[in-house]
């Protein structure tokens, strides 16, 4: 037996039905939201938006699926820069965070 999907898009706003329709997320008061518009309706979110978004701040960058934050690195791949950064030079700790220009100078050389 053959089976056979369709997946159609509808713009949430409109409720017109497009293929260029794509999921965007945005955050209000703590409570994330999604929405799948189309590029007419997006761009028009955007304008709505962008008096407010041109006076915010930024809270902090949106990580992408599967990133780990700095503090859950292994704590070898932390000793291996520690490691290379003293044999290159670089003054650094034996405890506590490795500073950013030396993880940086260490991915380069790697």
């Amino acid at each position: 037996m053959a089976q056979k999907i369709i997946t159609v898009y509808f713009d949430d706003l409109t409720d017109e039905e497009s293929a260029e329709v794509t999921t965007h997320t945005f955050a209000l008061d703590g409570v994330s939201y999604e929405i799948d518009l189309g590029p007419d309706s997006y761009e028009q979110m955007l304008q709505a938006f962008g008096p407010f978004m041109s006076k915010a701040r930024k809270a902090g960058k949106v990580r992408k699926p599967g990133a780990r934050p700095a503090a859950s690195r292994p704590a070898e791949d932390t000793a291996r820069v520690r490691a290379w950064a003293k044999e290159n030079g670089y003054s650094v700790n034996d405890r506590g965070r490795v500073p950013a220009e030396i993880r940086e100078a260490y991915a380069k050389a790697h």
